[in-house]
């Protein structure tokens, strides 16, 4: 079962990654100078938290405590033709109602790099990428309300664990820019299905000695990043896997998140997350966050 100890060792490692990011930069910061090849940096630390007490209220009420933090972190530059940009979003978030036990809210971990070839002429907007993405989450995840696995299991049941499952993908395509804010890849690419545990690989469409499952196919993925108004910014990405011999069932993943800066630390976020993968579920998988909190800009 999830506990308060192991909560604070993933709190405490989001905080050792941005202050190690925030050191490596200021150590740099008087040495650099304007340069067309330079790295931009952008990295912005989130926590936002609720508590919610009743005693002896005629209205009816659930003692609850809730908290999550985030990581969300970008580079690119462009040099020798190329163009680098690698991203990352780490969240993690726990909550606690009554007497009910410490479960898992949010949790997530997403990588992804990018490396694109500029030229001129076609090459202009439509350029060579090759893409690589991983996500997975920090801890076990259980389900409280049913068991999915075909044997009895008392409630509740682990489904979820570190890489387990870890999703990776690598494609090779081109990209079409269309503006400065929206783009679109298409190319063929591998995917791989990590689950390191199992107990859990039969929920993933895994035999129970297999680790990897590895799957080749088409790849879709548009991306769309704008400040719509001011202090107020979009990003929504969806991509597509179709594989070779099941092209009319893609996996799809489709995430929007909206920012509303506030002031210079408290930040309004949504978020919204859609997932159909035939492997997991037969059914759409929706995530839905709502979070007001204090947000830190430390690049």
């Amino acid at each position: 079962m999830f506990t308060w100890q192991c909560a604070f060792r993933i709190v405490l490692l989001l905080i050792l990654s941005s202050v190690g990011v925030l050191h490596s930069s200021l150590a740099q910061e008087a040495d650099q100078v304007e340069d067309p090849a330079a790295w931009k940096k952008d990295l912005i630390g989130k926590l936002a938290g609720s508590q919610a007490g009743f005693q002896n209220w005629a209205e009816g009420g659930v003692n609850t405590l809730a908290f999550s933090s985030g990581l969300d972190g970008a580079a690119e530059r462009t040099s020798g033709g190329w163009h680098q940009k690698y991203q990352s979003r780490l969240a993690f978030g726990l909550v606690k109602q009554d007497t009910s036990d410490v479960r898992k809210a949010e949790d997530m971990i997403r990588l992804q790099a990018t490396f694109q070839h500029l030229g001129t002429g076609s090459l202009d907007k439509f350029s060579p990428t090759v893409a690589l993405t991983a996500r997975s989450q920090f801890a076990a995840g259980f389900n409280y309300e049913k068991n999915p696995f075909e044997e009895t299991k008392a409630l509740p049941v682990k489904v979820s664990d570190f890489l387990s499952p870890g999703t990776f993908s690598q494609a090779v395509g081109m990209t079409y820019q269309h503006s400065e804010y929206l783009s679109q890849r298409l190319g063929v690419g591998g995917k791989q299905t990590v689950v390191l545990d199992e107990e859990l690989r039969e929920l993933y469409s895994l035999d129970a000695d297999q680790t990897v499952r590895v799957e080749f196919g088409i790849e879709a993925y548009t991306e769309y990043q704008k400040e719509i108004f001011t202090n107020v910014n979009v990003k929504s990405t969806l991509g597509l896997f179709a594989l070779f011999n099941k092209p009319d069932s893609p996996d799809m993943f489709w995430e929007t998140q909206v920012g509303m800066k506030v002031n210079s630390w408290l930040q309004v976020n949504f978020e919204w997350g859609v997932l159909y993968d035939e492997d997991v579920s037969k059914n759409v998988q929706l995530k839905e966050i709502f979070s007001v909190g204090v947000s830190y800009q430390f690049l």
